[in-house]
């Protein structure tokens, strides 16, 4: 019989369940920024940043938070396209895995400001304003539960607005990432995990559900598909 991707999978991941040195997650994550880049998986996100700013007046400084930063690529991207638009950001990122914070900052320049953070993201309260919060490929690990409590906390936190980028649930991404993984050779983590993250992703009506479950109101937040197979959704106060 094969996979149904009627409804979200609730299959593990190794990245999430298997312990792992340090240098392998290290390797991992850097593959995973790979493949972020070929998929082209900041677009939106960095399309969406510029739209939310256009109104900022020019020496105005706006808050960006990241959640679940991983390698730290999407937070480096975002610094290179604010250096490229004028735009002054401080940039801010937490990610649950305690290895993490290390990684990212070894692979960031010495010149580029990044405050990268460790800790659970329920857990934590900013020193100081947040305008935006961004998350990147990091839902998909979050039950509805615990991702309508996220939207409701990114409520509380984002003065001007929220962005979540994910993927979308559908069998073409499912089996052709398997097969490029594996034709790539990527990290054991990434050719497993891969495809079980777009089983355990979204479709339009799984957001539609928990954006209700968060009490945000339909017409608040926006819902829109991404080449390839990406399904982002934002809200702009």
């Amino acid at each position: 019989m094969g996979r149904s991707f009627a409804e979200r999978s609730h299959e593990t991941e190794l990245m999430d369940t298997e312990a792992v040195s340090f240098e392998d997650y290290r390797d991992c994550l850097k593959d995973l920024a790979t493949v972020n880049a070929l998929t082209l998986t900041h677009g939106p996100v960095l399309t969406w940043l510029d739209r939310a700013t256009r109104n900022l007046a020019p020496n105005e400084r706006a808050t960006v938070l990241d959640v679940g930063y991983g390698y730290g690529d999407l937070l480096r991207r975002v610094h290179d396209w604010s250096r490229r638009k004028g735009r002054l950001v401080d940039l801010v990122g937490i990610d649950l895995n305690p290895m993490s914070e290390p990684i990212a900052k070894a692979a960031t320049p010495s010149d580029v400001s990044i405050d990268f953070r460790t800790g659970n993201v329920f857990d934590y309260t900013p020193e100081r304003p947040v305008d935006f919060v961004i998350s990147s490929q990091t839902t998909h690990h979050m039950s509805n539960e615990e991702l309508a409590t996220f939207i409701r906390w990114m409520e509380q936190v984002a003065a001007r607005g929220w962005y979540i980028a994910d993927l979308h649930r559908h069998p073409v991404p499912f089996h052709v990432f398997g097969a490029l993984a594996r034709v790539a050779r990527w990290h054991r983590f990434v050719q497993h995990d891969g495809p079980v993250s777009i089983a355990r992703s979204f479709r339009k009506a799984d957001w539609k559900k928990i954006l209700h479950a968060a009490g945000v109101a339909p017409e608040a937040a926006e819902i829109r598909w991404h080449v390839p197979f990406r399904l982002c959704v934002s809200r702009l106060k």
